[in-house]
């Protein structure tokens, strides 16, 4: 055989592999009601006036407790909502989560900070939050304060006058003694054993890298990525309404920070994965399912006896519509019986008249002539004949005789005016008889000649089946390769640029030049010729859709494929349903329906596969984010670029022995490094940018989210940390924005 003629034999697909039914189908979480938290008054009563009340002010979560305390006390999310009942006439105040345990509280709730960031601007929100934290704590305000130090963490950078105006409202409002600030990550850092070494803080609304040298933090050459859970959640959010724009349900923002926090994951092969994310191989098991609350379709179930009174009344009803369709034809019978035996008389009549009296009778009854009346005759006695047949159930095959064309053989000079119409007549009807019994003969022959080649093929079939499978299969392969032909035409004529529309346009200029190549001369004996052959008409095909591709058009490709296919899955057992075409461009098998409803068929009838989300490619494109910003729009540097910048070139001035150490002790903490291989992702790819000469060492909090209120307490519980803290006389003495220095705070002209 000729190697150009090798058949490409599609082999079984795995993407046609039918999958199991998912094993794990998740669900949404319910908005975080916690219920009813009783005072907590057991701290209190062991606390003293040097006991300071620790309050980790996150932009997520705000933690309270006190600096004797493993855990904080009281949590919360930075929430209020307060609404005035008309009909009780009562003002509700809900703070935390107490918001989502009512309808109109949820809808009336607002944030202590902007969002998506960690400036505070509710202070109204932010007092409701402080009261609520205290009265948990168990101080009750009666003796006019809390009467007890504050400490509390604020961001990296924090502006003046947020310090300034939260000093107000615990000095003045809640009576403090004293306040002090400092960085949540950076006590973190503190707790965990740091000294030196760099801080990745990845939070809920940013992500900041602090150098600290000697326990104290570098804040000048601080960076900050402006990308947290909270732009995580809402990058995810936007993913899905792209992806799913007719989603019947709603994702609340608590329910895209679960999805975040529960599916997604840290690739440590980005690109890689991606490319084969979407693979049939083993999609089930990185394609997470969430199922959203629906309301199935209620489908009435009938029982047996009812659906027997049903068909009962379909069947009677059906002898009602026969009995009228009987009645109907009876009365038309009758009908054509009177008519039938109307013109039988008239016919009788006219041979006892005049031929003019019989032509006044004939032209009364719409006639031109007996002729007429006798072939009206003739069908309303078939009909009759045919109608009584029908009802007795013996339905004769009528015979077609042959129409014969009498005047043809008269002479025209015999023939007065009608009779010459009626020839001319005769001559018609017997151009068209002719023409369809040629036609006839033909398709007759046709038809044998179709059964002659099916009789060969059959018997080339039996004498030599894998020269016949290997045939069709060429013949196949042939006509596949015209189809993807003539789609890359189809495309090339939409790309301007492209041979194909070229040549069109060549041929359009051509025909509206002033001056074509093919001359024309008004006058004179060289005429234009165009279009005496057929051949001249084949530009306007290729101007309309470009060369040869009407020859392509006229032939049916598609119906030519499925004969052959269906021949194959006759008589060849090794092709089989998913090699044909129809199963392997099946769009359901398509990456587009891997990426919107996983491995599994989708039902667009049925309301539980209309309320999932599949998460797939999604898992790993959101934490990519804080490594590749670009890929959310994000005008940043990634956290590899920036702790490399700051490792290499803004430590450059610094000791070596202190480089090293810094390199040793890369930490992590806040809640959004919780995400699985976030620590060796980052490992490897500051090992892939640094000097191989460089030791490196990457580790995690032990808590990443509560080792910061943790190492807050733990600063506030060290007595030799008391200067740090400004008193309320200072405050007054020396203004609102004075503070003062530590190690874990804020500078004060930073």
């Amino acid at each position: 055989m000729d190697p150009s003629t090798t058949v490409d034999i599609p082999s079984a697909s795995g993407r046609n592999s039918p999958k199991p039914p998912p094993a794990k189908i998740w669900s949404v979480s319910e908005p975080p009601f916690e219920g009813f938290k009783p005072i907590d008054k057991e701290g209190f009563s062991r606390s003293n006036q040097e006991t300071a009340i620790v309050i980790d002010n996150g932009s997520s979560t705000v933690r309270a407790g006190w600096s004797f305390d493993a855990k904080p006390r009281v949590s919360l999310p930075p929430l209020m909502a307060r609404y005035r009942d008309r009909k009780l006439a009562r003002t509700f105040t809900f703070v935390g989560s107490d918001v989502y345990s009512d309808g109109t509280a949820r809808g009336q709730a607002k944030n202590v900070y902007e969002p998506g960031s960690n400036i505070v601007n509710n202070w109204d929100c932010m007092e409701g939050v402080l009261d609520y934290c205290f009265i948990k704590l168990g101080l009750n305000g009666q003796k006019g304060g809390i009467d007890r130090p504050v400490v509390m963490t604020e961001p990296v950078a924090n502006f003046g006058y947020t310090r300034k105006t939260m000093s107000e409202i615990l000095f003045e409002c809640y009576g403090a003694p004293s306040v002090a600030y400092g960085i949540d990550s950076l006590f973190s850092y503190s707790y965990n054993g740091g000294k030196n070494g760099l801080v990745v803080s990845s939070s809920y609304t940013s992500t900041h890298l602090i150098p600290v040298v000697e326990s104290k933090a570098l804040l000048s050459q601080t960076t900050r990525l402006n990308w947290g859970r909270f732009q995580s959640a809402e990058y995810l959010l936007k993913l899905l309404r792209l992806k799913y724009p007719t989603f019947p349900g709603k994702i609340s923002d608590p329910q895209a920070e679960d999805l975040v926090r529960e599916h997604c994951y840290v690739s440590q092969d980005y690109e890689g994965e991606l490319s084969r994310y979407l693979d049939w191989t083993g999609l089930e098991d990185r394609d997470h399912i969430i199922q959203f609350p629906f309301v199935e379709q209620v489908v009435v179930q009938k029982t047996e006896e009812e659906l027997a009174i049903a068909a009962e009344k379909r069947k009677e009803s059906g002898r009602r519509l026969q009995a009228q369709a009987a009645k109907m034809r009876l009365d038309k019978l009758k009908k054509k019986e009177e008519e039938y035996e109307y013109y039988q008389q008239l016919q009788g009549q006219l041979q006892e008249v005049t031929k003019k009296e019989a032509k006044r009778i004939l032209e009364s009854n719409d006639f031109d002539d007996e002729n007429q009346l006798e072939k009206r005759i003739r069908e309303l006695e078939k009909g009759i004949k045919k109608a009584r047949n029908k009802d007795v159930g013996d339905v004769e095959e009528e015979v077609q005789e042959e129409p014969t064309f009498p005047l043809l053989d008269t002479p025209d000079d015999q023939l007065d005016e009608e009779g010459l119409k009626q020839k001319r007549q005769q001559r018609l009807m017997k151009s068209n008889y002719e023409a369809r019994q040629r036609a006839k003969a033909e398709k007759e022959k046709e038809k044998a000649r179709l059964a002659e080649e099916q009789r060969l093929d059959d018997e080339r079939r039996e004498r030599d089946p894998e020269g016949w499978a290997t045939e069709r299969k060429i013949a196949r392969q042939a006509i596949i390769q015209k189809m993807k032909d003539r789609e890359r035409l189809k495309s090339e004529l939409g790309n301007r640029k492209s041979l194909a529309n070229q040549m069109r346009m060549k041929s359009i200029a051509n025909l509206a030049s002033d001056n074509p190549t093919k001359k024309r001369r008004r006058g004179g004996g060289d005429d234009d010729t165009f279009g005496a052959d057929d051949a001249d008409w084949g530009v306007y095909r290729t101007i309309a859709t470009g060369e040869q591709s009407d020859d392509e058009e006229e032939e049916d490709l598609s119906k030519s494929l499925k004969e052959i296919e269906s021949q194959l899955l006759k008589h060849d057992p090794t092709f089989t349903e998913e090699s044909t075409r129809e199963a392997q461009t099946d769009w359901t098998k398509s990456v587009l329906h891997a990426f919107l409803h996983g491995p599994y068929p989708f039902d667009p009838e049925s309301q539980r596969q209309a309320n999932q989300l599949h998460l797939n490619v999604e898992r790993i494109r959101v934490p990519e984010v804080v490594f590749q910003p670009s890929i959310a729009g994000l005008d940043q540097a990634g956290i590899v670029e920036i702790a490399s910048n700051i490792l290499t070139e803004r430590l450059a001035d610094a000791p070596s022995t202190v480089r090293d150490q810094v390199l040793k002790d890369i930490f992590l903490t806040g809640g959004n490094t919780l995400f699985e291989g976030f620590e060796e992702r980052l490992e490897r790819e500051l090992r892939a940018v640094l000097p191989v000469e460089m030791p490196l060492r990457v580790r995690r909090a032990k808590d990443c989210v509560l080792d910061a209120w943790r190492g807050a307490a733990a600063w506030a519980g060290d007595r030799k940390n008391r200067s740090s803290f400004v008193t309320k006389a200072e405050w007054s003495e020396k203004g609102a924005e004075y503070i003062k220095e530590h190690d874990l705070g804020n500078a004060a002209a930073f």
